[in-house]
């Protein structure tokens, strides 16, 4: 399998946080979507930005942006399809998504992800910890994306229901705090006391 494309889902609508996007919170030197970009970006074969709204807030990131193809917010399966059909349009047949709000990814994620993947003989792996999977940090193949369209058209929204009907196997990470989300400014707080 040719290397993948990386999509950071940043299509939400941050209302935990009073709305805005959560990536551009200042980290550190750098925003939280900084630190996702420095982790991912050495996995992947190319990284696009999955948001909504005016994409010119996100051009000092120099990534191109790909908004929903499915209106109304329709969640992370959304911006996973637009990832695909990016992919799609490049020839490239595996995408690796990854939530914009959490700056500690695995600088492995993407690795483990194939691996999983081929040992399981699946086409979709999901990133799991002894918490639960994240079914937002996934390796997906561009093959199911009318599937995925016509899913979403039908109204389905959670993630798990779709690959689970795909037979997805999970990839194991054994530290929870990899995949910590900043949801809260509260979480935001923990996040610098973790950096």
């Amino acid at each position: 399998m040719k290397q993948p494309l990386g999509v950071i889902l940043a299509g939400g609508q941050a209302t935990r946080m009073g709305g805005g996007d959560k990536g551009l919170l200042p980290l550190g030197a750098r925003s939280i979507l900084g630190h996702v970009i420095d982790r991912l970006k050495p996995q992947v074969a190319g990284l696009a930005l999955n948001a909504n709204g005016d994409p010119t807030r996100f051009a000092d990131l120099g990534l191109p942006v790909i908004a929903d193809s499915i209106d109304g917010f329709a969640g992370p399966l959304s911006g996973v399809l637009a990832g695909l059909d990016w992919a799609a349009d490049q020839g490239v047949s595996h995408i690796v998504t990854a939530a914009a709000d959490t700056p500690f990814i695995p600088c492995d994620l993407v690795p483990q992800l194939l691996l999983a993947a081929e040992v399981a003989g699946t086409d979709i792996a999901l990133a799991a910890t002894p918490g639960g999977r994240h079914p937002t940090f996934g390796l997906w193949p561009t093959s199911l994306r009318d599937d995925l369209r016509t899913a979403l058209q039908n109204g389905l929204r959670k993630v798990v229901l779709w690959t689970d009907k795909h037979g997805s196997t999970t990839a194991h990470f054994p530290d929870d705090t990899a995949f910590f989300n900043v949801n809260t400014p509260d979480d935001l707080a923990k996040a610098k006391a973790m950096l």
